[in-house]
């Protein structure tokens, strides 16, 4: 990709950020957010995940 092609994606990627209402963008900013995995999951795997919730749920028994 020339130098030339790569300004004109960020001018367009901008622009079209910026004209989004603000309301708009913050909803975006959650779908985001909320379709991520969790902290445990994304950092340490399914067993350590599995493991956690486990004990979470001894200690409200």
């Amino acid at each position: 990709m020339k130098t030339n092609d790569y300004v004109k994606y960020m001018t367009q990627t901008i622009v079209k950020y910026a004209d989004q209402p603000r309301a708009e963008r913050k909803r975006q900013r959650y779908e985001r957010k909320q379709g991520r995995a969790s902290f445990w999951y994304r950092w340490f795997g399914i067993l350590p995940y599995i493991l956690y919730f486990q004990m979470k749920k001894r200690r409200k028994l």
